[in-house]
């Protein structure tokens, strides 16, 4: 049976809350009236990207009062949405949580800040320290925000714990020029969704902004690729798009009994390999 879900490519107002709230509102409605069972936004979608020193003013708990209004449009659809968060220990976060049946079930924490070129995510942000797996509306599923999803352990981390799909909320800049003339960002982008979808036998839900800020373009291009590699929808380059698409949740285990390469993953392998690595043995002997 498949499921019917929406990725909201959207131009977040950089520091304006409210005004992205009703926004994610607005459209968390159409996709509920489409009969969406989730609907999903890119990095940071209630606050905008490069905050900077507002970062500190816009993070709140994950169950704060601002956020009510999300759990609560979350009763008749799921919805994952990007914030930020402020931990009891007072650190902050680039977080995307996940709201169903009117409460916040999961939050992901960006483990990867990049801080090179034009990022600067570790002057203003804490490090998250966990893949967690939670269950979607989509099946099992894993969050890996931006550049998360550049480093090729995460993915693996999550199918190897029996994620089916894998959700990339993204405020991805466009840069570069490809071969043929394409916007370098997405080619990028696109080889490595197919490749991580069609190895690891996940769905990759790709939601990008789009939008201005300082000076920076964001480039959209959310799209989602099947567990066998193909492109099941892709959204317009540069324009706000509510992106429909139905996916099987039951697709990733077929495609992975005729292609078992998790199933004849060598974890111990890799486990001693990386012990090796960090010198976890001779930590042990102290």
């Amino acid at each position: 049976m498949t499921v019917r879900i929406a990725l909201a490519q959207c131009a977040p107002a950089l520091g304006a809350f409210k005004r992205n709230l009703a926004m994610h509102l607005e459209t968390i409605e159409r996709a509920r009236a489409a009969g969406a069972r989730l609907v999903v936004f890119p990095e940071l979608s209630l606050t905008g990207y490069y905050l900077k020193d507002l970062a500190n003013d816009l993070a709140c708990p994950a169950d704060d009062e601002r956020l009510a209004p999300i759990a609560d449009a979350s009763k008749g659809i799921d919805v994952l949405a990007g914030f930020v968060e402020r931990t009891p220990d007072g650190r902050i976060h680039i977080a995307s949580g996940y709201w169903s049946r009117g409460r916040i079930i999961h939050v992901h924490r960006k483990v990867y800040l990049p801080t090179y070129g034009i990022f600067d995510d570790g002057r203003y942000f804490a490090q998250g320290e966990r893949f967690d797996t939670f269950p979607s509306a989509a099946g099992d599923a894993g969050i890996a925000i931006c550049e998360d999803i550049w480093h090729m352990s995460t993915p693996y981390l999550y199918a190897v714990r029996g994620a089916n799909v894998i959700f990339y909320p993204s405020a991805s800049p466009g840069r570069g020029v490809a071969e043929g003339g394409d916007l370098g960002t997405a080619e990028s982008c696109r080889l490595m969704d197919q490749f991580y979808a069609q190895y690891l036998t996940v769905y990759v839900v790709f939601v990008n902004r789009v939008g201005n800020e300082d000076g920076i373009a964001f480039w959209g291009g959310s799209e989602i690729l099947a567990p066998d590699g193909t492109v099941v929808a892709r959204a317009p380059e540069f324009e706000e798009h509510l992106l429909f698409a139905e996916i099987d949740p039951a697709l990733a285990a077929r495609e992975r009994a005729r292609n078992p390469i998790l199933r004849d993953e060598r974890h111990e392998l890799v486990l001693r390999h990386l012990a090796e690595r960090v010198d976890l043995s001779e930590r042990r002997r102290d």
